[in-house]
């Protein structure tokens, strides 16, 4: 899998998450499956158990289908994911 800026504007829905950082210490190095999203959240299947990470304070690593692990920044994804499909990417590099 080629690594663009559109993968923000993808679905995480199902994909294998782990919080790499956050301000909150208490949730760093949860992982599992994201199973829902909200405009500020990811839901995440962790041991039978779901916890509930800001995105705006954290670093996530995702599993991308392909078993590509990408280190994405939760402040770029904060926002509705029907929005995010239609945001244009500016590339910062």
């Amino acid at each position: 899998m080629k690594i663009t800026p559109a993968i923000i504007q993808g679905e995480f829905i199902g994909l294998t998450a782990k919080v790499a950082q956050s301000m909150q210490q208490s949730n760093i190095g949860i992982k599992g499956k994201v199973v829902d999203e909200t405009r500020n959240t990811f839901i995440i299947m962790c041991n039978h158990e779901k916890k509930t990470i800001a995105k705006d304070v954290s670093v996530f690593h995702f599993r991308m289908r392909d078993g590509t692990v990408v280190e994405i920044n939760g402040k770029l994804l904060v926002g509705r994911p029907e929005d995010r499909v239609k945001k244009r990417i500016r590339r910062l590099w």
